[in-house]
């Protein structure tokens, strides 16, 4: 049992996604799970029940909010990852998993859509050590996730539960170090052209392995400039021998935070995957020095993506390795 759980059953703060009594009305509103049950919320319960919550997250004293996707957001969830619908998905992934992608989903208190405030709410998913927070947005509608994938919007709110209130939303919420880097990178949609890449270069078993590495990740505005500057076609890089070389020239062993790199001599030369290539860091201005001289240095744009077998660090150009 995960060290989140025993403290919210320890503290009666108990009822995710529970099965118990309640007529469900008006003035008697029912559980959190007859609630998702009733707005047909299958892929929820389903995932749920997977996780081995439902039984035991049953306490009506409970006081949570649920962020409560709906069975097409976990659907698209499945595509991404390359399932085949949200059953797949919850079929393949084991109990842990499941257990802290909901939990993620779930504050430790009651909080209406007018009592969510702008900033970081802590979930019930912990992650080294502390509660993973919530990024969430009020400004033009309430929004939850995090800068650098996806957001979720809250589309039904403040739908009431004899233990807390449940706010539907439009995608699943992925929190840190639980899928892998390969995984993490198709959930953002910025990396479509990176993703292809390391499918065709046969890498996807390596990076979704056991690691650590630091990927430092071309977004597809950084690959769409490298093929205007070599006039090659997509479909031409896709299928370029040194494909697979310039992108493991792109990963370092090891999980390099952006606080090492900040800690990090100024230049700083780190080995790459690719070997004989090290990358030159200029952390002063978080710079990428390309080999190639006619290609532009890389800047990183963001930090700190953090998979369970390593770290993403978003950068603004493809790098490209010096000939042997």
């Amino acid at each position: 049992m995960t060290r989140w759980l025993k403290t919210l059953i320890a503290t009666s703060s108990v009822a995710l996604l529970a099965a118990c009594g309640g007529d469900g009305g008006d003035d008697h509103p029912g559980t959190i799970a007859e609630v998702a049950t009733e707005r047909n919320l299958s892929a929820l319960v389903a995932a749920a029940d997977k996780a081995g919550l439902v039984d035991e997250l049953s306490a009506e004293d409970a006081a949570l909010t649920v962020f409560a996707p709906t069975d097409a957001a976990f659907d698209a969830l499945a595509t991404t990852l390359g399932f085949a619908d949200a059953g797949a998905m919850v079929a393949a992934l084991d109990a842990e998993t499941l257990g802290r992608i909901l939990a993620y989903h779930v504050l430790p208190a009651r909080r209406t859509a007018a009592e969510l405030a702008a900033g970081d709410e802590p979930t019930l998913y912990e992650f080294e050590g502390a509660p993973a927070t919530l990024d969430v947005a009020t400004a033009d509608g309430v929004t939850l996730g995090d800068e650098v994938l996806t957001r979720a919007r809250v589309t039904t709110a403040d739908v009431a539960a004899r233990n807390g209130v449940v706010h539907v939303i439009d995608k699943v919420l992925v929190p840190p170090g639980v899928l892998d880097l390969v995984q993490m990178a198709r959930l953002n949609p910025a990396f479509s052209t990176l993703v292809a890449a390391v499918a065709a270069a046969g890498l996807d078993d390596d990076l979704a392995g056991t690691g650590p590495f630091t990927v430092f990740a071309p977004t597809d505005d950084a690959f769409s400039a490298l093929l205007t500057r070599t006039g090659l076609s997509a479909e031409q890089l896709l299928a370029s021998p040194g494909l697979a070389d310039t992108l493991l020239y792109h990963v370092v062993a090891g999980d390099v935070r952006a606080a090492d790199v900040l800690a990090l001599p100024n230049p700083a030369f780190v080995d790459t995957l690719l070997a004989g290539n090290d990358l030159e860091l200029r952390n002063d201005t978080l710079t990428l020095v390309d080999d190639d001289v006619d290609s532009p240095d890389a800047t990183i744009a963001a930090t700190d993506v953090i998979a369970r077998n390593g770290v993403i660090h978003v950068i603004t150009q493809v790098l490209i390795p010096a000939p042997n």
